[in-house]
């Protein structure tokens, strides 16, 4: 159910997000830079919030309550975007629709945490991203689909786009049950701000392959301006969008299940490895086929990578502190993606995009070194709390029999 929240959310965040960077610099005039500063201070927004949204889940042992306040400001903020018509209007739409995902981000994380047992975490967490992939490839084809039959008509896309969110905000708040788990959470001591310190040294590492990889990757509005850059109709750019995110949603859940049985380590190398081949596809990219196997490389690394990050983050931090180990998470790579987008768009308006591209590769191949050199840190941590394959499977077993 909460694959199907994210899902119908995602449907209509992204049938907006594949036409906001066009419509601001071709309707509204705004420059690259411009660009790449709202969506850098979007996302951070969002990762920031959930950082608070995340302790106050924990403090409260319940995450039903925050994660349907979270959806509930997304999709009351919806109507903003067709009405806006200054940029400043966008800007605040966009901070507003972010602040909403950041409060149900971490405590919604945190859920998934509650309810998977660990040796199926991987598969959950990639099920649960699956999900919201599609979701994130619906939302650019239903606008292309939508514009043009419109006409190119932003605003009348921009209002088909509230009646899903709406949708998902109706599931969450009726169709999600609260875990026992985490009710029970809440009879015990309440977390203090002290208690950040138990989170052990192969959490903060896997924030810090995390933030590296994020200032390697930027806001996914450049690929929808490269598209356009390298000569795609503006009705038809949002393809570059449905196409990376079929493969993010094939590949997430595959990924998911292949770390649970093999490791989490050589499916992150090989995700992060494939970053580096989308960059320089992007970086160079001349014709339209170029740029689409960079975006298909890009969308098989977020499958591979996006889901399981957050996996490592359930893997590594105690029970009772998810929510706040998933806002901090969140809070480090907020704060890397405003950067990148903003350096991103700057070296796009001084340089061009290839350069903005090659940078990404060069962060990428940072990380790659970064997680060679710390991966024994957690891969230690990852073992001792999902032991071995077949015990996990035999308790797994065990503990579905028992909760029917």
């Amino acid at each position: 159910m909460l694959g199907l929240v994210s899902m119908f959310m995602d449907l209509s965040s992204e049938m907006i997000h594949a036409l906001l960077p066009v419509y601001l610099v071709t309707v509204l005039g705004a420059s690259t830079l411009t660009v790449g500063f709202i969506e850098g201070l979007a996302e951070a927004t969002a990762m920031i919030t959930k950082i608070f949204s995340g302790v106050l889940s924990d403090w409260l042992g319940r995450r039903k309550l925050l994660a349907a306040i979270g959806y509930g400001l997304a999709a009351a903020t919806k109507p903003i975007f067709p009405l806006a018509d200054t940029i400043g209007w966008v800007v605040t739409a966009r901070f507003l629709d972010r602040a909403g995902k950041g409060i149900r981000g971490a405590p919604r994380d945190a859920l998934v945490a509650d309810l998977a047992p660990a040796p199926l975490r991987g598969a959950s967490f990639g099920l649960r991203q699956s999900l919201d992939t599609i979701g994130a490839f619906i939302g650019p084809l239903a606008a292309i689909g939508l514009m043009l039959l419109t006409g190119d008509n932003y605003a009348v896309v921009f209002w088909i786009a509230v009646v899903p969110a709406f949708i998902a905000l109706g599931l969450m708040v009726f169709g999600v049950e609260e875990p026992d788990r985490a009710i029970a959470a809440g009879t015990t001591s309440k977390p203090r701000f002290g208690d950040v310190w138990r989170l052990s040294g192969p959490f903060w590492a896997v924030v810090v392959v995390a933030v590296v990889l994020t200032l390697a990757r930027f806001s996914e509005a450049f690929l929808v301006l490269r598209a356009q850059n390298v000569g795609l109709a503006v009705a038809i750019v949002p393809a570059v969008m449905v196409v990376m995110n079929i493969v993010y949603a094939l590949a997430a859940y595959p990924a998911g299940v292949l770390s649970d049985r093999f490791g989490r380590q050589g499916v992150l190398i090989s995700g992060i490895a494939v970053l580096i081949g989308a960059d320089l596809f992007l970086a160079f990219a001349t014709s339209v086929s170029v740029l689409m196997l960079g975006v298909v490389l890009w969308g098989l690394h977020m499958g591979l990578t996006q889901g399981l990050l957050a996996t490592l983050v359930a893997d590594t931090a105690p029970p009772d502190l998810r929510g706040t180990a998933f806002g901090l998470f969140n809070l480090a790579s907020g704060l890397a993606m405003l950067v990148a987008s903003v350096v991103a768009g700057a070296l796009w308006d001084v340089y061009g995009p290839a350069a903005t591209f090659l940078a990404g590769a060069a962060f990428t191949a940072i990380a790659f070194v970064g997680l060679l050199v710390v991966q024994k840190q957690f891969s230690r941590s990852v073992r001792m709390d999902l032991a071995s394959p077949m015990e996990h499977r035999n308790t797994a077993d065990g503990g579905a029999h028992g909760r029917e």
